[in-house]
């Protein structure tokens, strides 16, 4: 299967569908953290309509604007979070079979439609909590691999700043190993 992750430059869940024996890609605007010669530096949108044909595309655009944690910034920002709902529609309008569009709850909601699922790091092995939506084209829900306890609120204790040569956003954007895992493991 040919796989699009757009948006990451971890190449976290790149790996995870390679792994699997998938042809998988990640697209960025950054350098992919980890060198790999199967990561495309280019805005998404060129890797989708310019590369060839995709059969998944597993999408995380930035959530900069979209994302509730920055709601107090709605009023003054509206036609930077217009531009970023017109960048979600135009992956969902890829015309790619199946797929996933990642997110944190915000705006998309409201704003484009509810999401398929809501899901946490602690359904998947990690203890933690950070609730990312889900909106779904063609792909069934994500089942928990491995649920446990201990679930604390990690990320939004991250100091700021640079911190192993990445910045707090960045550091917060890596998809959880699990969550990569299981969805190499059931969408691939």
């Amino acid at each position: 299967m040919r796989v699009l992750v757009a948006c990451e430059f971890s190449g976290v869940v790149r790996e995870a569908f390679r792994k699997r024996g998938h042809d998988a890609w990640s697209c960025d605007l950054l350098p992919s953290l980890d060198n790999s010669p199967f990561h495309i530096k280019a805005p998404a949108g060129n890797a989708i309509f310019i590369t060839g044909r995709w059969d998944l595309m597993i999408a995380h655009p930035p959530c900069t604007y979209l994302a509730v944690s920055g709601a107090r910034w709605w009023t003054e920002r509206k036609a930077e979070q217009r531009k970023a709902v017109e960048f979600v529609r135009l992956l969902a309008d890829s015309g790619i079979p199946k797929i996933a569009i990642e997110n944190p709850i915000g705006a998309l909601s409201r704003l484009w439609r509810k999401p398929e699922q809501i899901v946490q790091p602690w359904m998947f092995g990690h203890g933690e909590t950070k609730a990312t939506c889900l909106w779904l084209i063609g792909l069934s829900l994500l089942k928990p691999t491995n649920v446990v306890g201990g679930r604390e609120g990690r990320c939004w204790k991250e100091s700021p700043g640079m911190k192993d040569g990445l910045t707090r956003q960045q550091r917060r954007s890596i998809t959880y190993q699990g969550i990569a895992d299981a969805m190499a493991e059931q969408w691939g």
